[in-house]
């Protein structure tokens, strides 16, 4: 054995299982195919319960230091409020949504790691797994065999892992392209305050980042390659605040993409395990995608270093059963929120009137203040 595990993937669902692993003294061994720093900072919001799961480990910490505390999440028709869920009065130690890009949280996971010992070796592309009754066999693209008694699938939406151990991905993906933006802004957007704006146009997220920037995530019918300030600065025009608009002064960054409503049919197939974005993607809104993944791999993580200590192998079951349908009701969060967000204009009326009454009821906001947070995928006690 070259490990007792080999983690395949590099991202955030991969580094939390490598420092995990490597906190509880497991042997782990952790390949990504990009080049360091090639990675695109898509994520930018960790939710409470991702802070929670994270605090054993020596992250949480720093990364709370360093994002940006927003601790309300509203929904919005352009300057109408319909939705305010506070997040301030729930009970954790971290009770707001912390806005830190992805790069930054992949930064501090794999400073962990490295103290704890261990490294990525990149770039490593994986081609081919095989398994058997004692491990399994990872076979890299210039020919380099890894052994593992355990091998983790966190290579995202095109996984070779899964694809290797033959797991269906059942799902779709959505019609419309989305956007993803990091500006300076000027005007009317609020440093505090993570929105989502509903528009007949499609939804647009704004929400504050480090150093004065801005992340937007919206949806259109077809973006180009790489949106410039124009066509951010219209996105907001037509689905952002009107009183006071919001300017964009500076484009740091921008980029397209397709999403996927998709969940692997089964987290494990003997001794290939999946988390993170090889398990299930889904819409951004709501910001679940990354925050799933970590929890994911927390919870794998643990089990294995259990397992690998003695203990029964059906906590691997366990895993699989209890994490898929968690991501069957964040598939489900994100793409009514998505759904609600593009409604027709016909329809934007009666949708608005609902979420505004709905909206004062301290019990939804309550409810829906849970599930953004992560705080419901809480064991129970």
């Amino acid at each position: 054995m070259n490990a007792e595990v080999l983690i395949v993937g590099a991202g955030p669902a991969g580094l939390t299982a490598a420092v995990v692993l490597a906190h509880r003294g497991r042997t782990v061994v952790i390949v990504d195919a990009q080049e360091e720093g090639a990675n695109t900072s898509r994520a930018a919001v960790v939710h409470s319960r991702t802070l929670e799961v994270l605090e054993p480990y020596g992250v949480a910490g720093k990364m709370a230091a360093h994002g940006v505390h927003t601790p309300v999440f509203t929904i919005r028709d352009r300057d109408k409020v319909l939705v305010p869920v506070p997040f301030d009065g729930l009970p954790t130690a971290y009770p707001y949504t912390l806005m830190i890009s992805q790069a930054d949280t992949e930064a501090y996971l794999l400073a962990r790691l490295e103290e704890l010992g261990g490294k990525v070796i990149r770039p490593a592309r994986v081609t081919t797994v095989e398994q058997d009754a004692d491990g399994v066999t990872a076979v890299l693209d210039d020919g380099e065999r890894i052994r593992a008694a355990y091998l983790i699938g966190a290579d995202g939406l095109h996984s070779t892992v899964r694809q290797s151990a033959g797991i269906g991905f059942t799902g779709g993906t959505y019609a419309e392209s989305f956007v993803l933006a990091d500006v300076r802004l000027t005007g009317g957007v609020p440093r505090d305050e993570v929105i989502l704006y509903f528009s007949p146009a499609g939804l647009v997220v704004v929400a504050p980042l480090p150093g004065g920037l801005h992340r937007i995530v919206a949806t259109v019918d077809e973006a180009p390659k790489e949106p410039g300030i124009p066509f951010v600065q219209h996105l907001l025009d037509t689905r952002g605040p009107e009183a006071e608009p919001a300017r964009v002064e500076e484009l740091v960054w921008s980029s397209r993409f397709r999403v996927h409503h998709r969940i692997a049919d089964t987290y494990r197939q003997g001794r290939i395990l999946l988390a993170g974005d090889a398990a299930h993607v889904h819409s951004p809104a709501g910001g679940q995608g990354m925050n799933l993944g970590i929890d994911d791999a927390v919870h794998l993580g643990e089990a294995l270093a259990r397992v690998l200590g003695g203990e029964p192998g059906d906590l691997l079951d366990a895993y699989a059963a209890t994490r898929r349908p968690q991501a069957e009701q964040v598939v489900a969060l994100a793409g009514r929120l998505t759904a609600l967000a593009t409604a027709s204009s016909g329809r934007r009326v009666l949708r608005n009137l609902a979420l505004a009454l709905a909206g004062r009821v301290p019990a939804v906001r309550k409810r829906l203040a849970w599930q953004l947070s992560g705080l419901n995928r809480r064991p129970a006690a």
